[in-house]
């Protein structure tokens, strides 16, 4: 892999989940450290923008994307503002002969996407959208079993993503509640993501048909204001739909489902056999296979959980065993650890926990050996 150059345009928060995956993938896939640098951010907040430059380690920050796609060691750039910003943006990275990775949804409608594709495609440059959850092991072997045959003819589908992330009525307006910014509700945030897995995994859609609905009509102005605004953007939507092949689905999509954090989940059902796969378990993809025996007490009829974990191309950290996120835990550990040694007080878990947990192991050896309940106060 060639040394890299990102330009970062828009540092809210999933920006810093992107400047996070820049860095980590040195240490991923056991490449040289400068091998992928964050060489600008630009942000329409010049106080934002100095601030995520020093988050990030680069000396260039501006106002002023424009200024960005100018700099000789930019070469890709990640566009993370919001939806009614990309078209303009796009073009302009197109124009200043840039590769381009840019946050879901494409465009504020299918015109703006149209003059989008045209300009890449002209220009010649790399491009991509930050469909992510494709990249879940469990999708990937999803996709993998679909394409050598497995499900068979697939007769229907049904796929949910909910989040709770707008239940409360105090919550003010922002860009993502005017369809002006946003071009859409939840379906544009959300059920963007649902529907590129289902075509991902089966294929075009052919027809759908919807229900939309806004829950909370009025939202605070600010937080913490009396004035209510307008929200103009659907909070659920509700949508059945054939796909190319004529296949039957489902999907539902909400900001407003009390008490889901990430609730994603597919479901795919056909006449050999029948995938689920939910976010909440990524390494794992639960398969039915119609040609195990189905017999009283000696069959193996049911959904079975398949093992998929992270068995990236060329990945060699973490490995393969460890499942989606488990590096972030690292960071979590390593960062609690840091804090507490700069308030000199005790970070946990203690060498005294440790030395618990040796004792618990030593047991449970000298039970399997001796055959025989051990307590553990017998190695003290």
């Amino acid at each position: 892999m060639k040394k890299t150059g990102i330009g970062l345009i828009g540092y809210g928060g999933v920006a810093r989940v992107h400047a996070m995956a820049y860095r980590a993938i040195p240490f991923h896939y056991a490449l040289p450290a400068d091998t992928v640098r964050i060489a600008g951010v630009a942000d329409v907040n010049p106080k934002a923008a100095e601030a995520a430059a020093g988050e990030l380690g680069c000396s260039f920050w501006t106002a002023d994307y424009r200024r960005l796609l100018e700099r000789e060691d930019v070469e890709v750039v990640d566009i993370c503002v919001p939806n009614h910003l990309h078209e303009e943006i796009i073009l302009a990275a197109v124009a200043a002969g840039k590769h381009i990775y840019c946050e879901k949804p494409l465009a504020m409608d299918v015109e703006q996407g149209k003059r989008i594709l045209a300009a890449v495609e002209q220009a010649g440059v790399q491009h991509m959208l930050n469909y992510n959850f494709r990249y879940y092991p469990g999708v990937q072997r999803a996709r993998q079993l679909i394409e050598a045959g497995f499900l068979g003819r697939v007769f229907s589908f049904r796929g949910c993503f909910y989040r709770s992330s707008y239940i409360s009525p105090a919550k003010p307006l922002s860009w993502r509640l005017s369809k002006a910014v946003a071009g859409g509700g939840a379906l544009f945030d959300l059920g963007s993501h649902l529907i590129d897995l289902v075509y991902y995994l089966l294929g075009e859609f052919g027809s759908v048909l919807s229900t939309v609905d806004t829950l909370i009509k009025q939202r605070p102005v600010a937080a913490g204001a009396q004035e209510l605004g307008p929200v103009d953007v659907d909070d659920i939507v509700l949508m059945q739909a054939r796909l190319a092949d004529q296949a039957l689905g489902t999907l539902e999509i909400s900001r407003m489902g009390t008490g889901a954090t990430n609730d994603l989940k597919v479901e795919i059902f056909g006449e050999k056999g029948a995938l689920r796969f939910s976010a909440d378990d990524p390494s794992w993809l639960e398969v039915y296979d119609v040609r195990d025996p189905d017999q009283p007490l000696g069959g193996m009829s049911g959904f079975r959980k398949v093992q998929t974990v992270s068995r990236f191309e060329g990945h060699k950290a973490p490995d393969w065993s460890m499942a989606p996120g488990f590096a972030t835990t690292f960071v979590e550990s390593q960062y609690r650890f840091l804090q507490a040694a700069g308030q000199e007080r005790a970070a946990s878990p203690t060498f005294q926990d440790g030395q618990h947990v040796q004792e618990v192991m030593e047991a449970a050896l000298r039970s399997a050996l001796e055959q025989r309940w051990v307590q553990i106060a017998e190695l003290r």
